[in-house]
């Protein structure tokens, strides 16, 4: 058995013959999604999309409060604070460099298209709160697995914002109404909704037992039949990238306004909703 462990700064990577375990390692921040991990996620897919690759499943993973609790609002309060853009110009390619090109929200919303479109199965196994951005992994993975304590949730209309690159990946898996619900209600839902509603495909209260159970299938699967199959499937997700650039322009204004800015500025210093005294 081959095992490999490489430890990124924001993520806990380990392989073992075909299969990649990614745990979103910022503990201090709820598993936060910051300009770190996007290079990190980027680093990590290239490796897990290149030909030699053995790797046939990439199983996403958090804490057992926390899965991602979505955008990084402290990273969102500082860049306010000092002037600095909060998300950089449009950039193109596959490489991340530097923390302007990482910010832009371009990139994120690439990681999410390769996890549903790449050579290999992505899995999300969630055990608590997933808001926001962690939404987006889920709803990019081919396979959502959940605890009977997971919640899933879009908390952006709270703060003048509202989840545009999410929104595809979403719609994509649970319909526009839901998606729109449960954009609108700003709730979180818990595993039996998310299951009635598709984004969960497997729900227990021994999620790591449940995870056995799909490997011990989905491990016989070939690399090159994942491959040719995701990339057939890939041709009916038109909508990823029909609505990429709206999603990114709506991105991009929402975070640079500075009403917005200020909500989000107010939310992480004083812990207030920008409608309370």
């Amino acid at each position: 058995m081959h095992k490999d462990s490489t430890r990124f700064e924001t993520l806990n990577v380990e392989v073992t013959n075909s299969i990649c375990r990614v745990s979103f390692d910022r503990p201090e921040a709820d598993n936060t999604i910051n300009a770190q991990m996007v290079r990190d996620f980027d680093k990590l897919i290239q490796t897990c999309e290149d030909e030699s690759s053995a790797i046939t499943m990439v199983i996403l993973k958090g804490s057992k409060d926390v899965f991602c609790a979505g955008g990084d609002f402290k990273a969102t309060a500082k860049a306010a604070t000092t002037g600095a853009a909060v998300t950089g110009s449009a950039v193109t390619g596959s490489a991340v460099t530097g923390a302007a090109a990482a910010d832009d929200p371009e990139f994120l919303y690439d990681i999410w298209y390769r996890l549903a479109t790449g050579p290999f199965l992505t899995i999300s196994v969630v055990e608590g709160r997933a808001n926001a951005g962690g939404v987006g992994f889920i709803a990019a993975s081919d396979i959502v697995l959940a605890s009977e304590t997971a919640t899933f949730g879009l908390s952006e209309l709270l703060f003048g914002l509202f989840p545009a690159c999410v929104m595809p990946f979403l719609v994509r898996r649970i319909g526009f109404q839901k998606a729109h619900y449960l954009t609108l209600m700003t709730r979180p839902i818990g595993t039996q909704e998310a299951s009635n509603w598709g984004l969960v495909d497997a729900a227990s209260d021994q999620v790591d037992i449940t995870l056995r159970q799909h490997l011990s299938r989905l491990k016989y699967l070939d690399k090159a039949t994942i491959a040719s199959y995701k990339a057939y499937m890939a041709k009916g997700m038109g909508i990823l990238n029909s609505w990429k650039p709206e999603a990114l322009e709506a991105n991009r204004k929402m975070f640079n306004d500075p009403s917005i800015q200020e909500n989000i500025k107010r939310y992480v210093t004083e812990l207030k909703f920008p409608w309370e005294a």
